[in-house]
């Protein structure tokens, strides 16, 4: 999927400031991760439970 139809939100740690920054997308059974900075390059699609443990295992 290219994220085409998809709603983009960029990561709550991206300060602007020009850095490394994700934005990501939910949909049906998945979750896709893009840069931010080049959208037009290849989007990563992760499974709903993978990205649910994935942030599980990074929060605070």
């Amino acid at each position: 999927m290219s994220g085409d139809g998809l709603t983009w939100f960029k990561s709550s740690y991206s300060s602007g400031e020009g850095g490394e920054c994700v934005e990501v997308a939910a949909a049906s059974g998945a979750v896709y991760v893009r840069d931010s900075k080049d959208t037009s390059r290849p989007v990563l699609t992760v499974e709903s439970a993978a990205w649910r443990a994935f942030i599980e295992s990074v929060e605070l």
